[in-house]
This record gives C-alpha cells, structure tokens and sequence, in this order.
C-alpha cells in the first residue's frame, strides 16, 4: 500500500476539528491516517473487563481511565487509540494525553496483534511509554512490555491463567489473565 499523503499530528487535530473525519475509525500513526480494524465481540468483551478492573482498582487511586480514546505522541506524528490507558489523572479538554502523562497502555489484540507487537510497540517505546500490556486474544495471555530504550522494549514477560499481573504505578493492583479469557487457565 502506498501513502499519498502525510499529515503532522498538528494537521490531524485541525481535520477532526473540523469533523472531516467524523463516523470513522481511523488514527493517525507516523504521519498517516490509517483506517482501524473493526472488533469483534471478543475483543469488546474483553474491554469491558479491563475497564471494569480499571474502575474498581485504578480509578480510586487517582487514575483517569480512557478507553478506546486517542493519545498524542508530537514527536512521532502520531495519535494511536489503544483500547485502555491509564493517564496521570487531569482534564485533557485542549490537548491529548502524550506519553509522559501515560501510567498503563494496554492494546487487545486478535487481528491487530502483528501491529501491536511491530509497529505500535516501536513507537510506544520511541515515545517512552514505560508499562505497555498486549491482552492476546489468541493466545489467551497478557504480554507485558516494560523498560523502553532506543526504540525498543528491554523487558518481556508473558502472563497466564492466575499469574498476577501488576501495572508498575500501581503494584499493589493485580490482574489475572483468567478472568479476562474464557479457557484460560
């Protein structure tokens, strides 16, 4: 596929503005808008679950929560829309939460997990992003990526069935990959 266009992420904020991209799922990622996979039930099922855990857990403890809402990465021309994000808590009314406001980013992932394990993770650890979970509808698992440099992520670890996965601002949080996936264990 060939790009015809590039755009800063400065450019993208004026068109939603605008609303001429209204209706659409769409993101913009190192310059170019890119159209987002449609989900599944699976994949909103699961969610739910995690907004649900971010609530009851991250929520009282001074987090904001956004789910399915964009982040700005100014440097990277980018403005993803991961599925969960813990942001330092305050209002984000004129400009996107960027990285450093970022505690927890957390994609799930079936037919976008090339992308999420390729692409975003680069540019989440580009960006500094320091706790980013890939919740992996396939392999019913949570891969947690930690320590970023370079571009990279120096830490991965993947979490099963009744492993405790705890964010890093929050360590006394756990999650358990079984409550997410229906046959995990």
């Amino acid at each position: 596929m060939s790009t015809i266009a590039r755009f800063t992420l400065e450019e993208y904020e004026r068109m939603v503005a605008s609303g001429v991209l209204d209706k659409r799922r769409l993101e913009l990622i190192r310059g170019e808008i890119r159209e987002m996979s449609p989900i599944g039930p699976e994949h909103e099922d699961v969610v739910d679950q995690l907004t649900d855990w971010s609530t009851q857990e991250a929520v009282k403890k001074k987090v904001r929560l956004r789910v399915q809402n964009s982040i700005g990465l100014p440097g990277l021309e980018t403005a993803p829309e991961p599925d969960i994000v813990w942001v330092a808590r305050g209002r984000y009314r004129r400009a996107r939460p960027t990285a450093r406001d970022v505690l927890l980013l957390i994609e799930v992932a079936d037919s976008s997990l090339d992308d999420d394990r390729g692409e975003k993770l680069g540019l989440y650890a580009l960006a500094g992003i320091a706790d980013y979970w890939i919740a992996n509808l396939i392999d019913q698992c949570i891969e947690v990526y930690r320590d970023p440099e370079g571009g990279r992520y120096r830490s991965m670890r993947v979490y099963r069935g009744d492993d405790e996965v705890r964010p890093l601002a929050l360590p006394d949080v756990a999650l358990l990959p079984s409550t997410l996936f229906e046959n995990s264990g």
